[in-house]
């Protein structure tokens, strides 16, 4: 069983569109509703894969019991921690090329004690876990250290953590030494405060979050793959990826995918990006299932290209009510 935490869950509105204009009456080629926030994203992968998955978040107001509703449906155990705020609606709007916009809400404010009770669940759920996925960013009313308490939670009670943050609160955590942490690029460029430009930016980078804590980093490049570096060595790895339809949870799939495999090592890295590589040719936050993955697609390797050039680079970070993230 994989146990997943979202503080900041969400009802996702996913529509594809010829173009984005603004200022335009755009009509929608396809639209979609799921249950979102990136540790939900986990879960609904896990449980795609056949794998049993309870999520942990805080639920509140109609928005909320949607959310609960959906993931029901889909088979997944919820944890609901009821709140007084309502939980928040996030719209995409996806392009022919894949060009992802989002629009995401700040989210309820939690109290003290919805934080607290936020804590004590996820801890008296995960005695048979496998693994803890801990995803996504806070809502008003928890701190950066909220992470490090959970983390430190988690290990007091022997279990395995990933975390997949960023900003403030993936840089409190690396305190408590998360044994698997998931940046993408640009949250990596944010980690260590300079652009990434290479492959071996991004592995230099990704050894400055080691160095500071973390156990072992998965780090996703987008189009250009994922690294892999741990106490089990050093592993890139890449997929062939024919149609890019929507990016969005693709890197929740991928986090799925690498715990489900054992969360380390060369093979956890190729489940990764299989399930990373299916996610983006499905439609809004669809999750793969097993008959989508090619595993005949990913090329894994511990000969790194260091002076490989990103296609899609690093940039300094931008400020974070306006944040640009290219097709994943």
């Amino acid at each position: 069983m994989i146990l997943t935490i979202t503080p900041n869950p969400s009802l996702d509105r996913t529509y594809e569109v010829p173009a984005l204009e603004r200022g335009e009456v755009l009509r929608a080629t396809a639209d979609r509703m799921d249950p979102g926030g990136k540790g939900v994203n986990v879960s609904r992968a896990v449980a795609a894969a056949g794998h049993r998955t309870i999520a942990v978040m805080p639920l509140g107001g109609a928005p909320g019991a949607l959310v609960a509703e959906l993931l029901n449906a889909d088979g997944i155990d919820v944890a609901p921690v009821p709140v007084a705020g309502h939980t928040r609606s996030n719209i995409s709007i996806v392009e022919p090329d894949g060009t992802l916009t989002k629009i995401n809400a700040p989210g309820p404010e939690l109290s003290a004690a919805e934080s607290e009770s936020l804590l004590t669940t996820a801890q008296d759920q995960s005695a048979n876990a496998r693994w803890i996925a801990c995803c996504g960013s806070l809502p008003p009313g928890l701190t950066p250290a909220w992470y490090a308490e959970l983390v430190a939670r988690a290990h007091r009670a022997g279990a395995r953590i990933a975390l997949d943050t960023s900003g403030a609160s993936l840089l409190a955590a690396l305190r408590e030494r998360p044994d698997v942490v998931k940046p993408n690029a640009d949250e990596l460029a944010e980690a260590v405060g300079r652009p990434l430009t290479t492959v071996g930016d991004a592995l230099k980078a990704a050894q400055g979050l080691r160095d500071a804590g973390a156990r072992t980093v998965l780090a996703s490049l987008g189009a250009d793959g994922q690294l892999l570096i741990g106490d089990e060595g050093t592993y890139y790895a890449t997929a062939k990826v024919t149609v890019i339809r929507s990016n969005v949870g693709a890197g929740d799939a991928s986090l799925a995918g690498f715990l489900a495999a054992g969360g380390e090592g060369p093979d956890a890295l190729a489940s990764a990006v299989a399930h990373g590589a299916a996610a983006v040719q499905l439609p809004g936050s669809v999750m793969p299932t097993p008959t989508d993955l090619d595993l005949s697609a990913v090329t894994v390797t511990a000969d790194i290209p260091l002076g490989r050039a990103l296609t899609e680079p690093a940039p300094t970070p931008p400020p974070p009510h306006c944040e640009r993230r290219n097709p994943r």
